[in-house]
């Protein structure tokens, strides 16, 4: 997995800990349905397509590495990987680990003591497609250039790799037998995608950039051509699975702003879009089953149902002007039939994505360093309003994420939220108090509304009324819930998505941008010797970003309410991780992390105690809000070491019971994932957490 999937834990600090709840047994479920809007494919057999077309698929940006173990690898790496390398292991929607029949006809543990073993038997047919059977070889390239010890690689992640003491063949043909030197519960996310050695045994091979190509690949697909921002993907003429329905795939950078003009002109099949894109296209529909409400869905991996999928037909871009003395009225009433004309020629498909927006606390100074004070502003936070607030407009489900490490409907999955209670504001005004924040003058307080601060940054009172940057409706103050359609709302992410840009990326305030304050609200603000308790909350600044910042508009209000001020800061996107989350420049941010089905593994970087260097600095991996214990450690640990997969989810879910009780991240909503999709491209749409079957995708006959 590439980077941005790494995790690691937070610190809980000393004084008050609550009691953590009972933890019952976590596999009881595993083998239920999905839940709701986990996916929203459509599916039809194989036999129902037309066994040919290209399809046109949207990236945020063009991959500048096709090695999804390069630091620079992205989504769009991920994705051209998936069609043309082996995967050992796919994900159903539930985000479980299932078999790939194409490659492996069988894995499993044959002995864990002394040492745990891996037999991998591989599948007699598949080759590489320079003919070359996949083997121990193969494993053996990946495994040492993955382990970290050769800095030549610089890879992104060595996670389980390290622990493997050996690779060889086994005791019979098409065999892979794999030792590990130290017990490792997530085998089944090694080798996935599978290099040949060709990559993996040459760092100068390893590191090359994407315009050179992917020489040799073992999947439905291979690489014909890296160009102009896309990359084409053709059939594999060695492939021995069931044979691609498309005869070209192609994957093609359009920027999230530039997305709904390149569907209209008819550039593209299949593409994730904001929320604005997706009202006009549910817009064009008849009904809603038409919309993309989850009609036609079915299960990915499903004989006859697979996953993704993108489309071929060309749509006429035109958008029709005036001419002459018709107008500008008329002109624009042209142009807007126009693009309803070219929306229709699209469905949307909706599910929750397999990523979630948190809040972030930077618990390295300020008032944040204390435990009390964390634990006050995440208790005043009613995240509830937030996930109606982002979700049901677009007719998903609006719970709140009770669980850092998995999304809700995974095995194992539980609500641990309860370690550091439900939102109430004297509760939160106590915590504020017992760590000597108490409030102040009040009529002080209303001396400085309208007025600057010996900062140089206005304060204002609340209004009546606050309009939702979003969808430009007015929310009330009062219920904190926005008014108007299904369609106004905002949303929240910050994973590697073009539309749904709430992942960490960032830059230094422009001038003049350092500061729109919070709205001093109901409660005075509170102070200590003094000096009012004011957090500075960053947010990225574009219009992919802007359901961020009607969810951070909405948070500022409810700290209102328990006398915390807050200073939105607006920078720009590209920079906004880079400058601000990555180096602790925030006290308040929100951006996303996406979901792994291996939380043991994916979670710990991010959550993990921060460690000092020789240098006196602070080795912090990805847990940006630098909060962490070694009690958390020693859980993640302990699951990474436990094979027995209900005690390593016992564990998981002790460490997410303690990151709670942290409060240095407080989970809100799973993203919305929102495709735009080509009317009669079938088994494609939104995956969820689903892996596509890439050669299942096509179009109607």
């Amino acid at each position: 997995m590439p980077l941005t999937k790494r995790r690691r834990a937070m610190l809980l600090a000393t004084g008050v800990m609550l009691p953590l709840p009972v933890l019952a047994g976590c596999s009881s479920d595993d083998d239920g349905p999905a839940p709701p809007a986990a996916w929203d494919i459509a599916s039809a057999p194989r036999t129902a397509t037309s066994g040919t077309g290209t399809l046109r698929w949207a990236l945020d940006t063009a991959p500048t590495t096709l090695n999804a173990f390069q630091k620079t690898a992205d989504t769009g790496t991920q994705r051209i990987a998936g069609a043309v390398l082996p995967s050992l292991y796919t994900l159903d929607a539930r985000g479980r680990p299932q078999r790939n029949g194409d490659y492996l006809t069988a894995a499993d543990v044959t002995s864990s003591d002394p040492k745990q073993v891996v037999v991998y038997k591989l599948n007699p047919k598949a080759v590489w497609s320079d003919g070359r059977p996949i083997g121990a070889e193969d494993f053996q390239a990946q495994w040492r250039a993955l382990r970290g010890t050769d800095e030549a690689y610089g890879t992104a992640r060595n996670a389980g790799y390290d622990r493997i003491a050996k690779i060889e063949p086994g005791d019979k043909e098409h065999e892979v037998k794999v030792t590990f030197a130290k017990p490792y519960t997530d085998w089944r996310s090694l080798f996935t995608p599978l290099y040949p050695k060709s990559v993996m045994g040459n760092p100068a091979v390893f590191t090359a950039p994407a315009t050179k190509g992917l020489a040799v690949g073992a999947g439905p697909f291979m690489v014909r051509e890296v160009s102009d921002g896309s990359v084409t993907l053709v059939r594999n003429p060695r492939w021995w699975g069931d044979r691609a329905r498309l005869s070209r795939l192609v994957f093609q950078a359009v920027p999230a702003e530039k997305r709904d003009e390149a569907l209209i002109a008819g550039r593209l099949d299949l593409a994730e879009v904001d929320r604005a894109t997706a009202r006009r296209i549910r817009a064009t529909a008849p009904d809603k089953r038409a919309a993309g409400t989850g009609q036609g869905s079915s299960a990915p991996g499903k004989a006859g149902a697979p996953e993704p999928s993108t489309g071929g037909w060309e749509a006429s871009g035109a958008e029709g002007g005036a001419t002459g003395d018709t107008g500008k009225a008329t002109g624009d009433t042209d142009k807007n039939r126009s693009r309803t004309r070219a929306l229709s020629r699209f469905t949307l498909r909706k599910a929750l994505d397999s990523a979630y927006t948190q809040l972030a606390l930077n618990g390295t100074k300020g008032p944040l360093a204390d435990e009390r004070v964390r634990r006050a502003v995440a208790r005043a936070i009613d995240r509830k309003a937030l996930a109606k607030l982002v979700l049901k407009p677009m007719g998903l489900p609006s719970e709140p994420l009770g669980n850092h490490l998995l999304m809700a409907g995974q095995p194992g999955y539980k609500d641990h939220s309860g370690a550091l209670g439900d939102p109430d504001t004297n509760a939160a005004q106590s915590l504020l108090a017992d760590a000597g924040w108490r409030a102040g003058d009040a009529g002080r307080q209303k001396a400085l509304d309208g007025k600057t601060d010996d900062r140089g940054r206005r304060h204002s009172a609340p209004t009546a009324t606050a309009t939702d940057p979003a969808t430009g409706g007015a929310t009330d103050p009062a219920t904190d819930s926005a008014s108007g359609t299904e369609s106004q709302s905002a949303s929240g992410t910050a994973s590697a998505s073009a539309t749904n840009t709430e992942r960490p990326s960032g830059a230094a305030p422009a001038a003049g941008d350092a500061g729109r304050s919070g709205r001093l609200g109901e409660a005075a603000v509170v102070r200590k010797k003094g000096r009012p308790l004011v957090l500075r909350f960053v947010l990225p600044d574009d219009r992919t970003a802007a359901p961020l910042s009607t969810v951070g508009e909405r948070i500022a209000r409810m700290l209102e309410k328990i006398g915390v001020r807050t200073e939105i800061t607006k920078v720009p996107s590209e920079s906004y991780f880079r400058d601000h989350i990555a180096t602790g420049d925030y006290d308040l941010a929100l951006y996303s992390w996406p979901a792994s089905a291996y939380p043991a593994t994916d979670g710990r970087p991010i959550y993990a105690k921060p460690q000092p260097a020789a240098d006196g600095s602070l080795v912090v991996e990805q847990n940006y809000t630098r909060v962490g214990t070694d009690q958390i450690d020693q859980f993640f640990d302990q699951a990474l070491s436990e094979l027995d997969s209900g005690a390593s989810r016992s564990l998981v879910s002790r460490a997410d019971s303690r990151i709670w009780a942290a409060a240095g991240s407080i989970p809100l909503y799973q993203r919305p994932q929102l495709i735009a999709m080509r009317k009669g491209l079938v088994n494609a749409g939104a995956f969820g957490f689903a892996t596509p079957r890439y050669q299942d995708i096509g179009f109607r006959r």
